[in-house]
């Protein structure tokens, strides 16, 4: 525990070691980690936070998805019934002009 190394982290780009604040792919990182909930705050790899990043990406488009289609299945319902009480109008006002000529 006391006197040990971390581990030297490799960098993809650069094949060797990552050199941590001076590339320019470091990032403060900072929200909710998607699959734990844990609050985040730390400098970063972007590289290395690419998979969580595109995992919660996915997540909000199939939230946004889902959100889009209850609207679309509102506005129908609501377009539906507005065209029945056009109609039961337009057969009812029918109905009351041949009453009328009779």
């Amino acid at each position: 525990m006391f006197g040990s190394k971390k581990p030297e982290t490799i960098c993809p780009l650069l094949k060797g070691a990552c050199i941590e604040s001076r590339c320019v792919w470091w990032t403060q990182i900072r929200g909710k980690h998607p699959q734990t909930g844990a609050d985040i705050d730390m400098p970063d790899c972007a590289i290395k936070w690419l998979p969580v990043l595109l995992i919660e990406t996915s997540k909000e488009t199939r939230q946004a998805a889902a959100a889009v289609e209850s609207l679309r299945n509102e506005s129908v319902t609501a377009s539906q019934q507005v065209a029945g009480a056009i109609v039961h109008l337009a057969e009812s006002n029918h109905v009351n002009k041949l009453e009328n000529k009779s």
